[in-house]
């Protein structure tokens, strides 16, 4: 599997979850924190202008669908 392979596998996976659970990943679940620990990553690398020119659209638009999701917690 290539690093690309694997970046979309995640990013798929990400999604995914909050369009199921209609909310982000939570810091205080430990099954969601290698999702978390993606988002953040990956947020760090684009804010440094990093990240692949493939990558920024599509992760923009997770971004945006987080955002919708921002304040929700798994009771609302």
């Amino acid at each position: 599997m290539t690093q690309d392979e694997r970046w979309l596998t995640r990013y798929q996976e990400v999604v995914e979850f909050i369009e199921t659970n209609h909310r982000n990943p939570s810091k205080h679940r430990i099954e969601e924190h290698d999702m978390l620990n993606w988002v953040k990553a990956n947020r760090k690398v684009m804010n440094a202008g990093k990240l692949r020119p493939e990558r920024v659209e599509a992760f923009g638009r997770l971004m945006a669908l987080m955002e919708v999701y921002k304040r929700k917690n798994q009771y609302m």
